[in-house]
């Protein structure tokens, strides 16, 4: 396990972590979702989609992501000739093991003719059993452009499978899989919000519940949601997606006031992805230092991966 230099301070850890990133040309990526701190380091900050976009183009020698695991691999399988590096690699994504490769490729099969299309928050191997890759950012664009009549699985999130269909009138078969952080809000906790907050204008992200989507005056991927609130009128939104993001919402607009909208399990006032979390300034110091965790993708898993991938990033231009 990688240590580091406990004395140092969070401003002096800052500062050698942007050292070293000059010193080895390494680029630093930051999903909204981490910790503020290690978002304020990063050369670049986006949802998966921009992340995934960013990757393909960049020329950084090393490529340290920030965020899930799932994000590394799609960084390691677009670039191939690159060190990717990961601050904690137990930072997995619940929605990712809803859907183990296995238990996929054999519903697939069970499936022919169908054309599969898989959220980007899954496993390098179920990639490989896709056609497409998308995001919740391109999902609606992607499937809308597939012939009207195909046939579809999508997987693994079932609440943004259902989303996407109720918007293009497709019936995609959908595996059952959620977000246990998008999965935790509920309507009752964001009512009481609105009595709270009654000028508030609430943002949701698809891979909430249906009931959830319907109480928002806006819905969309995190970039769509940071986006909405910058330009939006409203000077109160009620956030629910998981509460990173709210850091990047008040540095972009620093006169509004964004709330967190709580688990229904919990008197927590916010809904954190615990695995995003894991993501701290220490491990991405010691990361840099040590070169590692380093994120490899089987060879011949990453040959068919990088097909459904790179056909989401020729659909998304």
């Amino acid at each position: 396990m990688n240590t580091y230099n406990n004395t140092m301070t969070k401003t002096q850890l800052k500062y050698e972590i942007r050292r070293l990133a000059r010193e080895k040309n390494a680029i630093i990526m930051a999903h909204y979702y981490v910790d503020g701190a290690v978002q304020d380091v990063a050369d670049f900050i986006g949802d998966s989609l921009a992340l995934a976009q960013q990757a393909a183009k960049t020329d950084a020698k090393i490529i340290v992501l920030c965020g899930v695991h799932f994000m590394g691999e799609t960084a390691a399988i677009l670039c191939p000739d690159k060190k990717v590096l990961v601050p904690d690699e137990n930072a997995t994504c619940s929605l990712a093991e809803s859907c183990p490769a296995d238990e996929f490729a054999f519903f697939v099969k069970a499936h022919p003719g169908y054309t599969v299309v898989s959220y980007v928050n899954t496993t390098a191997a179920t990639k490989a059993v896709t056609d497409v890759v998308v995001t919740s950012s391109n999902a609606r664009q992607i499937v809308e452009s597939l012939p009207e009549d195909a046939k579809i699985i999508f997987g693994p999130d079932q609440n943004l499978g259902n989303y996407i269909n109720s918007l293009t009138g497709r019936n995609m078969l959908l595996w059952n899989g959620a977000c246990h952080v998008h999965a935790r809000f509920s309507v009752e906790k964001i009512l009481e919000l609105k009595r709270l907050y009654p000028a508030a204008k609430v943002l949701v992200h698809p891979e909430c519940k249906g009931p959830v989507v319907k109480l928002a005056d806006k819905v969309g991927s995190t970039a769509a949601l940071l986006k909405f609130a910058i330009a939006d009128e409203a000077k109160e939104f009620i956030v629910a997606t998981e509460s990173g993001i709210l850091h990047e919402m008040q540095k972009k607009a620093p006169q509004k006031t964004f709330i967190a909208a709580p688990p229904d399990d919990s008197t927590c006032a916010c809904n954190e992805c615990e695995y995003m979390k894991l993501v701290t300034l220490e491990k991405v110091y010691a990361c840099l230092r040590d070169e590692q965790p380093v994120v490899s993708v089987d060879k011949e898993i990453a040959a068919k991966a990088v097909k459904p991938i790179e056909r989401m990033l020729e659909l998304s231009k």
